[in-house]
């Protein structure tokens, strides 16, 4: 499940795709037709993806891909199976791509038909407060709350036994069972992609959603962006503080525990029962192991291993970074 609420516009024939990209095929033979394109993991047969960072790389020799986007220096890590298109901006190549195959992602205007939840068959089943709005394919399960002046627009699907409290904005989402989200939260809008160019920024399309699993709760003002092709997601139990800003495609675990005003670059993953402190900062694409504690005001620019315990900038081991600043 990657994009469930995006339709795709392909199959598109492969010379569409590098004429787009304004790609010469040079001697590969780039025949057929190209169904989606996805993430390395979850790329199939005829599919496309990208490839733009080595430490990717295994990824990319297990990929199914027929097609990747990718420079030259990454392109010998491919499987032989997966052809190399060779491009000297590999994420503008990519943005490009995936605005063909599903051109109303990169819109995010408000939702135009959201109606008053007086007038949807929510009224009789679900405990509101004034001037709740619901869009067009919303699900919500029994028991639930939504506080004043809320919208929950298109696309979002929210279990059983669930509390929105006021003044939140939730799309593209699926909210499973027993799940808190907190006053002002916006849930579900797109991330922060985009790419100077010319005096121009090129807006990168996000056709992931967010997944918030059971028994988590958000704080008051947090913001959760939905991914741009993978999902961002919230393991069970975890908990947020107030202010909190989770990034695309980031991944958090079950058990997890994250104070006030923490930030998470994007595609970062972090593990299970994780303890965050308040203000830290968290660099994307980055890999943050179970059972690791890092102190608040920490910055975390590099991978951390299970079991570890940091704090400080750069973030380092903690008795290491207590014995430095005695």
């Amino acid at each position: 499940m990657n994009h469930p609420f995006f339709n795709n516009e392909g199959p598109f024939k492969i010379d569409e795709i590098l004429t787009l990209i304004n790609f010469s095929k040079k001697s590969l033979d780039y025949s057929g037709s190209v169904t989606d394109i996805k993430d390395l993991v979850s790329a199939d047969k005829d599919c496309i993806t990208f490839f733009h960072l080595k430490k990717y790389k295994e990824l990319a020799l297990n990929t199914k891909a027929s097609f990747c986007v990718t420079t030259e220096l990454l392109k010998d890590e491919l499987p032989k199976s997966c052809k190399p298109i060779i491009v000297e901006n590999v994420l503008i190549a990519t943005a490009k791509i995936t605005e063909k195959f599903y051109p109303k992602s990169i819109i995010d205007n408000f939702d135009f038909h959201a109606k008053n939840i007086e007038e949807t068959i929510f009224k009789d089943n679900v405990i509101y407060g004034k001037n709740v709005l619901i869009g067009k394919n919303v699900k919500i399960g029994k028991n639930c709350f939504i506080g004043h002046n809320s919208i929950i627009e298109s696309n979002v699907h929210i279990g059983d036994n669930c509390f929105i409290g006021s003044n939140s904005i939730i799309r593209n989402s699926f909210i499973q069972n027993c799940v808190n989200i907190l006053d002002n939260c916006v849930i579900g809008k797109k991330g922060f992609g985009f790419f100077p160019k010319n005096s121009k920024n090129i807006k990168y399309p996000h056709i992931g959603i967010v997944i918030i699993g059971d028994n988590s709760e958000i704080g008051c003002g947090s913001t959760i962006d939905r991914g741009s092709m993978s999902n961002t997601v919230i393991g069970k139990n975890t908990y947020l503080d107030n202010q909190i800003h989770i990034a695309h495609n980031v991944k958090i675990g079950d058990n997890s525990i994250i104070a006030g005003q923490v930030g998470i670059a994007g595609s970062t993953i972090i593990g299970n029962n994780v303890k965050i402190g308040g203000q830290a900062g968290i660099s994307g694409h980055l890999k943050i192991g179970n059972n690791v504690e890092i102190a608040g005001g920490s910055g975390v620019i590099k991978s951390i291993s299970d079991n570890s315990k940091v704090m400080g900038y750069p973030a380092k081991n903690i008795r290491e970074f207590l014995r430095e600043n005695k």
